[in-house]
């Protein structure tokens, strides 16, 4: 009888030491990138240095990508690295480049340079591929990208930021700086929703939907504006239609597109968080249709989310308070699982220590809900893991700073 128990619980207890083997991050801790797999964790870099991102993974986590910053007299430059897990071993790509990003499919990186050139590296070489590159994506395929000129002041006031798509020439030697780049959409100058507008200066955060025929994005108004206010936006991928959805803010979280349906995840809502928790909503717009559901209960304020499925988010949720300068006197958060046209929402997290649960994000092949645990005034956090449904929770890697999970379906998250 004995037996016959131990044969019925050890499959059980198997599948979850090899779901939680599947768990791979890179990420910074004590000025030194670190790689964790399972419960093996490794630090990969020699020397300490400030690293301006988080590090980037490969399509198939067999290279890992990061840009760290180099002070040369009087001045600092970006570098772009990358590290080969299986071999071990370091390549300097760029010096002067930033804002890289892998391919969708190969090891190709993407990245700009000397004010706006776009850029190319095969790991060996790399090409000048577009000028005036204010920011980017890749296309899904690989063979080009959504790109964004920013406006520019002149005497007679600001231009208008413009968009545009690059077409690559099967071989990147033939590529021709202007002759493959082909306007999309200007943006018009002043944009708005509802009885906010902002000048449109800056259009970033490209996201492409799951069939391909959206693009999410972000349209600021110049820097310290952009602190209060900001508009999602959603184009076509034709150009052809062109839609403000509502207004956020930077530095809480990105929209974000449900994994198969073209559902687009946002925090709505006006004012930096010195101005209170509040006016923060979990909004889900239906495209093409524009249908737009909000899902944040009132007296509560988002501070992140992620998808799960097509129809489950996992939120990072307060509730409503006016800002304090005591850090003790702040609301943190706590993490709940929302399932659309449901109205029942459930907590599923319960920080302590006047701590915070944020950056949630679902890791699909392991089956596992993670999140980084710290205060909001805090760089550095634990990350934390658990099932879906907050069971199980144990703190997985600790004193982390930026971070991203691998995700063997190309899927990545950090913060």
């Amino acid at each position: 009888m004995l037996l016959c128990c131990f044969l019925l619980i050890s499959p059980s207890a198997v599948w979850g030491d090899t779901a939680d083997n599947q768990v791979q991050a890179a990420f910074i801790r004590n000025k030194y990138v670190w790689i964790k797999t399972g419960k093996l964790e490794e630090r990969i870099t020699a020397e300490p240095g400030t690293f301006t991102s988080p590090p980037k993974w490969s399509y198939d986590g067999q290279w890992l990508l990061y840009e760290k910053e180099v002070k040369e007299s009087d001045s600092a430059e970006t570098e772009i690295w990358v590290y080969h897990v299986k071999s071990q071993t370091h390549k300097r790509i760029f010096k002067g480049g930033g804002n890289a990003k892998w391919a969708p499919s190969d090891y190709r990186i993407a990245f700009t340079s000397n004010g706006g050139v776009l850029n190319i590296s095969d790991l060996d070489r790399f090409y000048n591929i577009a000028l005036g590159v204010s920011d980017y994506n890749w296309d899904p395929d690989g063979k080009g990208f959504i790109v964004s000129s920013s406006a520019v002041l002149r005497p007679d006031g600001w231009t208008s930021p413009i968009l545009y798509k690059v077409q690559l020439p099967e071989k990147l030697e033939n590529m021709n700086l202007t002759q493959h780049v082909k306007p999309l959409f200007p943006i018009p100058k002043e944009i708005g929703y509802g009885k906010a507008s902002i000048m449109s200066i800056n259009a970033m955060s490209f996201k492409f939907s799951p069939d391909g025929r959206w693009i999410s994005f972000i349209v600021s108004p110049t820097a310290s504006l952009a602190m209060d206010s900001n508009m999602v936006c959603v184009i076509s991928s034709d150009g052809k239609n062109f839609e403000v959805l509502d207004e956020m803010i930077l530095h809480l979280d990105v929209p974000k597109w449900a994994p198969g349906r073209n559902l687009l995840g946002y925090i709505a809502g006006g004012g930096r968080i010195v101005m209170g928790f509040k006016n923060k909503k979990l909004k889900v717009a239906e495209l093409p249709a524009f249908k737009t559901l909000n899902l944040t209960p009132a007296k509560f304020a988002e501070m992140g989310f992620t998808w799960v499925d097509n129809e489950r988010l996992v939120a990072s949720r307060v509730e409503e308070s006016e800002w304090s300068n005591d850090p003790q006197k702040r609301p943190e958060p706590s993490l709940f699982l929302i399932h659309l046209g449901d109205t029942q929402q459930t907590r599923i997290t319960n920080p302590k220590n006047s701590n915070g649960d944020y950056n949630p994000f679902y890791l699909k092949t392991a089956g596992k809900l993670t999140w980084i645990r710290k205060k909001l005034a805090e760089q550095k956090g634990d990350i934390w893991l658990a099932e879906l449904s907050g069971e199980k929770p144990k703190l997985w890697a600790k004193d982390v700073e930026q971070y991203s999970f691998y995700e063997n379906n190309g899927q990545k998250s950090g913060s």
